[in-house]
């Protein structure tokens, strides 16, 4: 439901162009993609913060939320439901 506006996001934070048009749910992100770093992660979540409205807790995050695009997805899905 988020997927677009997720991978738009990453495209514009991590600089992807035109390759994040090739990203999926099932796309690898934390060691898979280089230019996903700490300060990266930090740039992401201010990104989606700003995007969606909401506010994440330094709790709420952890590596498994930014494993794959499907699960950052989701992370927006739930955030927007909470």
């Amino acid at each position: 439901m988020y997927l677009q506006e997720v991978k738009t996001i990453l495209a514009d934070v991590l600089g992807l162009g035109a390759g994040a048009d090739a990203l999926t749910e099932q796309s690898a992100l934390l060691g898979a993609i280089p230019e996903l770093d700490s300060m990266a992660v930090v740039q992401l979540i201010a990104a989606m913060e700003e995007q969606f409205g909401f506010s994440v807790d330094d709790d709420e995050i952890d590596a498994a939320t930014f494993a794959s695009v499907g699960s950052l997805t989701a992370f927006v899905a739930r955030k927007l439901t909470a």
